[in-house]
């Protein structure tokens, strides 16, 4: 779990950014919400649900570094290369995500920056539920 900093600078909370490189951070902090970058499979020769699997589990492993659940999601984008995975996106999701504890959810069909990635997924999370 991080140690997340409560450093304010003129009343206000710093903006804390993790793992990040040339081009963006894992997942930013302010204000006690958590914004995640997209999240694709490590293994995009997998199918839908292989992909999916893998994405749901590296979101479990960035909720747990940071200290909360899946019941702390807020908001959840999901782009999928075919709408007619939807129902299997769905299957999953609903197996996933703890009842009582549904975030916003928008999914959006969408050719992906690469052709292997079939599913990409981003959450907007709170710190504290």
């Amino acid at each position: 779990m991080i140690a997340v900093a409560e450093n304010l600078k003129d009343g206000r909370m710093a903006i804390e950014r993790f793992h990040e490189n040339d081009k963006m951070s894992k997942y930013v902090i302010h204000n006690g919400t958590v914004y995640m970058s997209g999240q694709v499979a490590d293994d995009p020769s997998q199918d839908f649900e292989g992909q999916l699997t893998q994405i749901l589990a590296k979101l479990d492993a960035q909720f747990g570094e940071i200290g909360i659940d899946r019941t702390h999601m807020l908001s959840v984008m999901v782009w999928i290369d075919d709408y007619r995975k939807w129902g299997r996106l769905n299957a999953i999701w609903q197996k996933w995500v703890p009842e009582g504890h549904k975030p916003v959810r928008s999914c959006v069909e969408a050719k992906l920056a690469f052709p292997e990635y079939q599913v990409e997924i981003a959450v907007v999370a709170a710190l504290n539920p």
